[in-house]
């Protein structure tokens, strides 16, 4: 876009993007004393909302004021995965989900951070973030706020819940989709050989 500025910021850690980050991450034990705690299951999808929201913005924010660092690189991706793992957590206690659904999404995050250790010890960077892979975290991030308003009676809770597991399901076959293809990804690289390919976006890891 023309006018961007897009410019590297290093090592700098107090950016406004980081410390968007950072409020993100506060909000993950925030989230989870509101799911175990009092149950306040509406505040707890406004906290997950919000969480989405900043996500939006630190990345917008980094571009446009040239502060990507290093560490939003690392702080953005690890608040995405503390979210899911959060939400999981909370919906497998309250009994909202079964625990077939936890494994599926957990055993896939496992099998590739097995493959970012191997890619890393044949010196190799990240894998560049799949369209698959955006996809499958768009589907569950709808799917965990809607499980949760559809855990109680009516009409409504109804609707969310049909709602809720579609997205849920169609999430977790697109997440394993995209974690096969990334498999595959690594497995040619490391067979050719070759340099690894540039990130997209420049400062997304993988999704």
């Amino acid at each position: 876009m023309a006018g961007r500025v897009e410019t590297y910021s290093g090592e700098r850690i107090f950016t406004l993007p980081n410390v968007l980050s950072f409020v993100r991450l506060a909000g993950v034990p925030l989230f989870l004393w509101l799911v175990l705690g009092p149950r306040a299951d509406g505040w707890a999808v406004v906290v997950l909302a919000v969480s989405g929201l900043t996500d939006w913005f630190d990345g917008q924010l980094a571009r446009r004021l040239g502060q990507v660092s290093t560490l939003g690189k690392l702080l953005d991706p690890l608040a995405d995965r503390l979210y899911i793992l959060a939400v999981l957590a909370g919906l497998l206690l309250r009994g909202i989900v079964p625990v077939w659904l936890v494994l599926l999404i957990v055993s896939r995050e496992v099998v590739l951070g097995i493959q970012i250790l191997v890619l890393r010890r044949h010196g190799y960077g990240p894998l560049p973030v799949h369209f698959l892979g955006k996809a499958a975290t768009f589907c569950l991030l709808y799917a965990f706020p809607l499980l949760f308003l559809g855990h109680g009676e009516g009409g409504f809770p109804l609707a969310a819940k049909v709602a809720g597991w579609a997205f849920a399901i169609w999430g977790v076959g697109l997440y394993w989709w995209a974690g096969i293809l990334y498999l595959a990804q690594a497995r040619e690289l490391l067979r050719r050989g070759t340099p690894t390919p540039p990130t997209v976006e420049g400062d997304r890891l993988r999704t």
